[in-house]
């Protein structure tokens, strides 16, 4: 067992808070899962393996729901996969030193922090007005957040859904279906990498207790509406969370450059 009972039970209960409250606003939490295993945990085979495994486990339920109501249809979703699963692969296959993959990893999570807090101060457009882009777009953002994604360890949807709300590539509701799918195939993709690379590293007794906090997290953020707290606020406490873990990892290892 690499963690004490104290500790994993804390690892827990944040699990089990970032599911729910990331899975209520159509994230699986993989950016944040990352950010707290670094906390607890040095190996970075363990973070990246645990990290997608959490979060294919709070997307897929997501992804039923958002496919069993008629929010999301395959065929307009394809053309963002059809990139990203491969290059996902490709990215968690790649045996990085330990200090390249946290620097990765932290500016990963600046970065997804900037996109999640922008999302909070960008006015909503009631009109929903839906914009025409070419084709050959949506195959390269795919694959570049896809590559990214299984890099450091995430699904990309936390990347995917501030870029396209901005560029209005469709309603929010079909977006935030997308993220969900997205980050579902990215993760399985990402999995399939690190087993290729002989890199997965799930310590049992960790994993089955996290995989257990973040099923129940975000059943129970898919099936409710917080009261007390809303899209916006969430959006604002993680981000900043996930900036100062960003931060620190940065300031650790950028001095390892030089």
């Amino acid at each position: 067992m690499l963690l004490s009972t104290e500790n994993l039970v804390l690892l827990c209960l944040g699990f089990f808070i970032v599911a729910t409250l990331y899975s209520s606003v159509g994230f699986g939490g993989g950016s944040s899962y990352l950010a707290l295993l670094t906390l607890f945990l040095g190996g970075f085979f363990a973070i990246r393996s645990i990290a997608l495994i959490c979060n294919l486990v709070v997307v897929s339920g997501s992804t039923f729901l958002y496919f069993r109501n008629g929010h999301a249809k395959l065929k307009d979703f394809l053309p963002f996969v059809l990139t990203s699963i491969p290059l996902a692969f490709l990215g968690a296959s790649f045996r990085l030193e330990e200090y390249v993959f946290f620097l990765l990893l932290g500016m990963s999570l600046v970065t997804s922090s900037i996109f999640l807090a922008s999302q909070t101060v960008t006015k909503i457009d009631v009109s929903e007005k839906v914009a025409t882009y070419p084709r050959f777009l949506t195959y390269v953002l795919g694959g570049g957040i896809g590559l990214l994604s299984g890099l450091v360890g995430i699904g990309g949807g936390i990347f995917l859904a501030p870029i396209l709300n901005h560029l209005k590539w469709d309603k929010s509701i079909k977006i935030a279906a997308l993220a969900s799918f997205f980050i579902l195939v990215n993760s399985v993709s990402g999995l399939a990498g690190l087993i290729q690379g002989g890199m997965l590293d799930l310590p049992w007794k960790e994993t089955l207790a996290l995989v257990v906090s973040v099923l129940i997290g975000g059943q129970l953020g898919i099936r409710i509406s917080l009261k007390r707290f809303t899209p916006k606020g969430i959006k604002r406490v993680t981000a900043l969370l996930v900036f100062v873990v960003g931060v620190r990892i940065l300031v650790k290892y950028i001095p390892e450059l030089f």
